[in-house]
């Protein structure tokens, strides 16, 4: 997605060599006209795949989320990371890693939310070592639920989470693959197989 891609080299801050803050247009403040257009892009690619739910986590994946079901005409439901009192015991609970704040974290699904003749499209801001996106597959798997395809916003596809996701055997649709941070760049994973080719 082009205008992503854009935004992403003129607005992102590169730390280190696998880190990569967006927090100007996704993940802090969001942009809601590139928002629409994010959630236009993966309802054009999921169309055909019969969703009847998307389920993400909070609170980076509910805009994009959000507004691939606005153009779905389905259904968002994010993944809680703490129980409130409105979230009865029981329901649906699964253990993620997070490599950002280096903690393991629990997240939850009240019972009734997803049912097993749902179609479900997994929505999340980012793809690193696909840890977030597991996790929600296994509370799909914990309703007896369908996973019909995985959309990332932007995915670092220089480490192993897109290899893990595969493993599912669904559709897997990025809107932005990053091959290299490296030196303070973004490099995406289209350029540079475009400048191989040319290399050969």
């Amino acid at each position: 997605m082009e205008e992503l891609k854009a935004r992403i080299i003129k607005e992102g801050k590169v730390i280190g060599s696998n880190v990569l803050k967006v927090d100007h247009f996704l993940n802090h403040q969001i942009d809601p006209h590139l928002m629409q257009e994010i959630g236009k892009t993966f309802a054009k690619a999921f169309k055909k795949k019969g969703i009847t739910k998307i389920v993400t986590v909070e609170s980076s994946g509910i805009a994009p989320a959000v507004m691939t079901g606005l153009f779905l005409n389905v259904p968002v439901i994010f993944a809680r990371k703490k129980r409130s009192l409105t979230l009865s015991r029981g329901g649906l609970e699964t253990e993620i890693y997070s490599y950002t704040k280096r903690e393991k974290i629990h997240v939850f699904l009240a019972d009734g939310m997803l049912k097993r003749d749902d179609r479900v499209l997994v929505i999340d801001d980012f793809l690193a070592n696909g840890e977030a996106a597991l996790g929600l597959t296994r509370l799909i798997e914990q309703a007896g639920a369908q996973l019909s395809g995985i959309g990332i916003v932007i995915e670092k596809s220089f480490q192993e989470g897109r290899k893990k996701l595969e493993a599912l055997g669904c559709p897997i649709f990025s809107l932005a693959r990053i091959a290299s941070l490296q030196n303070g760049k973004v490099s995406f994973l289209e350029d540079v197989q475009k400048q191989t080719q040319i290399n050969l």
